[in-house]
């Protein structure tokens, strides 16, 4: 890899402290975690006149160096990066993404993540899937295995080489009824988020290419329809779509997960976005909240 990158601004980035010589198990959970916890899953880029590239030296800079976030094609291609550099065994998947709208998956591979190898072993790790449906830890690769995290109960299941990922969540509990109508919150217990098969893409930057610009230049796409800001934290999650914000406080205790939404204004935007998501834009964000189906 090409560019001044380097681990330790990385680490920095996403609050690891810990030793990296060793690529076991433990080290990948508490990094994946960090990242979550410190990197937004966000693609205002694409409402601030700002364009997404697949170039790992350009993502390194936006992600690390000036404090932004991105979406998977940024921030998993980031992290992967990251996992070869510290020595894991690592390759990416290409994912097709579950649309409850038409209750089937997308025509395109419009996600990745990373499978990781250690000690014969396979695990999924994805840092950059968002909201309610973000693990916190990698998922082993492992079909029909329960594998309870914060957000939920995540499942991978083998459907003859084509592996789906699913998740089953507890009920919403709304402090404020009236977003009810929006229908921004997701009521399926359990749902599907995505497809991949076992291949690895050799060349991400190549394969996704094209994807990346239909993904933040066709109308007919969320990420044109939505601009989207969330950050893991640790009782649940934040995030702003359009002028909503959420804070979301998971209570598995009790079976419930709490949303407590507002809306804002312009002029509370970009105070929002530096105090709940440490993020400070150059350029000026135009919040877009079109009914498209994503929920949180």
């Amino acid at each position: 890899m090409k560019g001044k990158m380097n681990l330790d601004e990385y680490f920095k980035r996403i609050g690891f402290h810990g030793s990296y010589s060793k690529p076991d198990l433990a080290t990948l959970k508490l990094i994946h975690k960090q990242h979550v916890m410190s990197v937004p899953f966000e693609n205002l880029s694409v409402h601030c006149g700002e364009k997404i590239t697949m170039d790992l030296e350009m993502i390194f800079n936006k992600v690390v160096r000036n404090n932004r976030g991105g979406w998977c094609m940024e921030i998993n291609l980031l992290l992967g990066w990251v996992l070869r550099e510290m020595g894991y065994d690592t390759v990416t998947l290409a994912c097709r993404v579950f649309r409850t709208s038409v209750n089937d998956y997308g025509p395109k591979d419009t996600h990745l993540v990373s499978k990781v190898v250690i000690d014969g072993k396979s695990y999924i790790a994805d840092v950059s899937y968002g909201v309610s449906s973000q693990v916190w830890e990698p998922l082993e690769l492992v079909s029909g295995k329960d594998q309870p995290q914060a957000a939920g109960i995540f499942r991978l299941i083998d459907q003859g080489g084509l592996w789906v990922l699913e998740k089953t969540s507890r009920k919403p509990k709304l402090v404020n009824p009236e977003f009810n109508k929006l229908n921004l919150v997701n009521r399926d217990e359990t749902k599907q988020l995505y497809r991949f098969t076992l291949t690895p893409v050799e060349d991400a930057v190549a394969y996704f290419s094209d994807t990346c610009h239909i993904l933040q230049t066709s109308p007919d796409v969320m990420f044109t329809n939505k601009s989207i800001c969330s950050l893991q934290m640790p009782t649940g999650f934040r995030a702003l779509f359009g002028w909503t914000y959420s804070e979301v406080t998971y209570k598995p205790e009790e079976g419930i997960d709490v949303f407590d939404m507002r809306n804002i204004s312009d002029d509370e935007i970009d105070h929002i976005l530096m105090e709940k998501f440490n993020i400070k834009l150059q350029n000026k964000l135009r919040p877009v909240n079109n009914t498209i189906c994503y929920t949180l």
